[in-house]
């Protein structure tokens, strides 16, 4: 797993009303209040620490939900992290990590990264010290899947499975990250495609136009394209190419430095 430089805001404040309050704004929608998980954040790291502050949090969401993307997670540790740091509550970030992987699978990834490989549900993190640089297309078509029900969709194939792994091992055992990347494998396609045809449609689509291996990004919708650093041209003229053939979202990510 590997940060990238596209991020939602979270301002926090001192509150004017009792408890925590949460409001939602910017290009993509956010659940208000007890539904959000940066309201469930703020939520536990109080209640752990018994504090009754009042704390104003304002969420602007750049990144569309059900995009696969790791947003609410990401929002989620930035709340444990950013309230620990405005209420000078000296939590330990061992326990924040803890407290991060009660919320979600990825969420303790972003308390740490920048890049790591993640184990388990998610949660169990080795931070991977080597650099890897790279570009990446994002393209965002206007679907939310529920990774829900993908999840509960899904059917595992241990054949699929052992093989990648094995060939996963290897590369890492190498530091050959770039290589693992360029395996393009997530074991969720199946099931996403499953419930979400036109996107196994307009992934075939997109590979058409000669950008591949195009990859879902987690449990979709957003599919990637995976480049070099140095090859941020390449990834700029698929970009126009995508914007001239498929009426679709596209954006263009580096891995963060943090």
């Amino acid at each position: 797993m590997a940060k990238v430089d596209l991020f939602d805001e979270i301002l926090i404040e001192q509150g004017r009303r009792p408890g925590i309050e949460l409001a939602c704004r910017g290009p993509c929608w956010a659940p208000d209040g007890k539904n959000n998980l940066v309201y469930k954040a703020c939520e536990m790291l109080l209640d752990h620490c018994g504090s009754r502050a009042d704390i104003k949090i304002t969420l602007t969401k750049n990144i569309p939900a059900g995009s696969g993307l790791g947003s609410a997670s990401s929002d989620a540790a930035a709340a444990l992290m950013g309230v620990n740091r405005f209420l000078q509550l000296a939590i330990d970030s061992e326990t924040l990590s803890r407290l991060a992987a009660g919320l979600g699978s990825d969420a303790a990834f972003f308390m740490n990264g920048p890049l790591a490989f993640c184990t388990g549900r998610g949660e169990r993190i080795e931070k991977l010290g080597e650099n890897f640089n790279f570009c990446a297309l994002l393209i965002m078509p206007d679907v939310s899947v529920s990774t829900k029900k993908v999840y509960a969709n899904y059917k595992h194939d241990w054949t699929i499975y052992e093989r990648l792994s094995a060939k996963i091992k290897n590369l890492m055992e190498k530091n050959r990250i770039d290589l693992v990347c360029g395996m393009c494998a997530n074991m969720l396609e199946t099931s996403c495609f499953g419930f979400y045809k036109e996107l196994g449609e307009f992934k075939d689509r997109i590979e058409s136009l000669g950008i591949r291996p195009v990859c879902l990004s987690g449990s979709g919708s957003t599919l990637f394209w995976l480049a070099d650093v140095s090859d941020r041209q390449n990834a700029e003229e698929n970009r126009r190419k995508l914007e001239e053939k498929v009426d679709c979202k596209s954006v263009i990510v580096s891995n963060n430095r943090w």
